[in-house]
């Protein structure tokens, strides 16, 4: 039998900086701009879709968008220096978008015929909704539950979750992308052809700008490319669906947005409480916590860094509970959660450095003052985003866990394939049923209980965590212990288990001596 020449692997070993080592400072700065621009899409397009519905103007978006990145750039810093430490970048989520869509459509709310009134109504009211759900992350995170709950994961049980943490957000690529094909398949080709093909080309002899920069290259590529079709008039006659998609100038956001704007706390006014509001935004809260789990799982890999333990993991959840709390005093209309595109571009470049993610936080906070220049930014339309989508998404590496655990036994891979094909199949049954004003397939007279499951049941990563974590721990649990990964596992289960996890986990300014690991 021949050598077997690639046996499992604590970190990844082809990846140019890891967390702690440093790309030079203007490969840095280019790096750093690169994450910013990709964090744009998911930044504009919540704000482009809620805002509406609650009575918003151009205006009142732009200004939101901008709250949304400025606010995503504080909790990221935050996350950065005393959460996971992972170079995880966190911004908002759409998995606030059901509950959002109850709050939005609540009778009371829709009585108001004044649309400003009603928006700024609506605002409140999603602002106490975050306040409120955020004690779930901050006391399932500072009390260690979470953690302590985490250690019933096994790597079997990881890689599931993990992959549908990418792979469940198949609907934001290629449907996305066919809205506007002309712009979105060259894009999508481009980026295949430049990061993959292209990578070892260097027209600068000591840097790989190819490899580094593909997001960079190709977006302003097509963004100039889209540009021209817009002033050429090439969709003046055509539908307003695909104007949106298509067009350049359609967002109004640069018209809109203005010059210089600081976010603030209450810039809406007193947030308003409800208990169904509250109660209708916790399912999400927690389906939050299932997805951060998996990206930080993920980014760790992507890091070359060990596995985050059980206590990291719960200070970072208690730190993105905090990051959802900031969410509702600053009003970004939407809870927040690691962004999984940016994870993926780890892997894309190569660079998992912690300090390359600090940068793009100060870039997010910036422009989200600067509003007219992060506007320019944010009329990328969105197809080119998408078209990222498709390959970032993928990248997210929770099948590499696998490794660990015995493929050729029956049991795991009933387990992997059930989780897996469930994890997408239940999702995609509950997003058929739902939409803004039909609520979704769970429709009884108490909206918020018709919100909570379908925020559940709607994301892939905790439909999937839910099937494999029960059937690792139920099914022949003592017998499978080495077939499941847990010798391997067992050493990442506290700080104190590897000696690496000091390096890569440990609190900046020495604040470990006030907090220290267990």
């Amino acid at each position: 039998m021949a050598e077997i020449t690639h046996p499992p692997m604590d970190q990844l070993q082809d990846l140019e900086y890891c967390i702690d080592s440093n790309p030079p400072w203007a490969e840095t700065i280019l790096l750093a701009f690169q994450n910013y621009i990709l964090i744009l899409g998911t930044s504009v397009m919540i704000p482009s879709l809620l805002v509406p519905a609650m009575g918003g103007s151009d205006g009142d978006k732009a200004r939101v968008i901008q709250t949304l990145l400025f606010v995503a750039g504080i909790n990221t810093l935050l996350q950065e220096l005393f959460g996971t430490r992972l170079p995880a970048i966190v911004g908002g989520s759409y998995a606030y978008v059901i509950p959002i869509a109850y709050i939005i459509n609540d009778s009371s709310l829709q009585r108001i015929t004044d649309r400003h009134e009603r928006f700024i109504q609506t605002m409140r009211a999603i602002q106490g909704a975050l306040i409120v759900a955020s004690s779930i992350q901050i006391i399932l995170g500072y009390s260690q539950v979470w953690g302590l709950f985490s250690r019933f994961f096994s790597p079997l049980g990881t890689a599931p979750v993990v992959a549908l943490v990418g792979l469940g957000l198949f609907q934001r690529g290629f449907p996305l992308l066919g809205n506007c094909v002309e712009i979105g398949l060259p894009m999508l080709l481009l980026v295949i052809g430049v990061s993959l093909y292209l990578k070892h080309v260097r027209p600068l002899r000591d840097l790989p700008i190819f490899e580094r920069f593909p997001v960079l290259i190709c977006v302003a590529i097509i963004w100039i490319y889209s540009l021209i079709l817009t002033a050429s008039g090439a969709y003046r006659d055509k539908p307003n669906t695909t104007q949106l998609s298509c067009r350049t100038d359609r967002a109004n956001l640069i018209s809109t947005a203005p010059w210089f704007k600081f976010p603030y706390p209450l810039q809406w006014g007193p947030p308003t409480f409800s208990a169904g509001h509250s109660f209708a935004m916790m399912s999400t809260v927690l389906v939050s916590m299932v997805e951060s789990t998996g990206a930080y799982k993920a980014a760790s890999r992507l890091a070359i860094a060990t596995p985050p333990p059980a206590y990291v993991l719960s200070r970072g959840i208690g730190w993105q509970g905090i990051g959802i709390l900031l969410d509702g005093l600053f009003g970004t209309g939407t809870g927040s959660t690691v962004s999984v595109e940016n994870v993926g571009l780890l892997g894309l470049t190569r660079v998992g450095s912690r300090r390359v993610v600090q940068i793009s936080a100060a870039f997010m906070i910036f422009f989200s003052i600067l509003g007219k220049f992060g506007a320019v930014f944010a009329s990328i339309p969105f197809p080119i985003f998408a078209a990222l989508y498709c390959i970032l998404f993928g990248l997210v590496v929770g099948l590499s866990f696998l490794q660990f655990t015995n493929m050729n036994c029956m049991r795991n891979l009933i387990i992997t394939g059930l989780s897996l094909f469930l994890g997408i199949s239940i999702p995609q049954f509950f997003n058929e049923y739902w939409n803004p004003t039909r609520r979704g397939l769970v429709h009884t007279k108490a909206g918020w209980f018709n919100a909570s499951l379908n925020t559940i049941f709607s994301s892939p990563a905790t439909v999937g965590l839910i099937i494999a974590v029960f059937l690792d721990n139920t099914i022949e649990v003592e017998k499978s212990k080495k077939d499941r990964g847990m010798p391997w596992w067992v050493k990442f289960r506290t700080f104190r288990g590897d000696n690496r996890n000091e390096e890569f986990y440990t609190l900046p300014f020495n604040l470990n001596r006030f907090f220290p690991p267990t």
